[in-house]
Parts: structure tokens; C-alpha cells; sequence
């Protein structure tokens, strides 16, 4: 028998490696906002920067979780 090709090491990290989509999509998300809306109105650009911020800050903390968790399991 032929093996074709061997997994080796942790399944935590493919499990993390696929939980890191879900923020990378958000954070796109969100930066895809904050340029309609700076483009619709620009005037108000200082005011959602600060949303801008605080919504990239808690994206990637959902993410800095997922790596937590899959060091705290393994």
C-alpha cells in the first residue's frame, strides 16, 4: 500500500488555521465600511475612525482567542 501523504503533528492547528477565516473576513468587513463611508460622507471620516478602531481591536481579539484555545487545549 502506497501512502500518498502523512498528517503529522497537532489538529489544533488546523482547526486555528480555519477559525482564522471567520476574523480575517470581519476585519475586511469592516474596513470595507469604513471606506463606503468616509467615500459617502467625509466629513464624518474622524468620527467612524474611531469605530473603525474599536471594531478591528475586538475582531482580532476573537482571533488572539482562537490561538489561546488552541495552545490551552492541545
Amino acid at each position: 500500500m502506497t501512502v500518498l501523504a502523512e498528517i503529522s503533528g497537532n489538529v489544533n492547528t488546523i482547526g486555528y488555521g480555519l477559525a482564522a477565516v471567520g476574523p480575517a473576513i470581519g476585519v475586511a468587513l469592516i474596513f470595507v465600511a469604513y471606506i463606503n463611508s468616509s467615500a459617502r460622507q467625509p466629513e464624518s471620516a474622524g468620527y467612524n475612525r474611531t469605530w473603525l478602531v474599536l471594531g478591528f481591536a475586538l475582531v482580532e481579539a476573537l482571533a488572539l482567542f482562537g490561538l489561546v484555545l488552541a495552545f490551552a487545549v492541545s
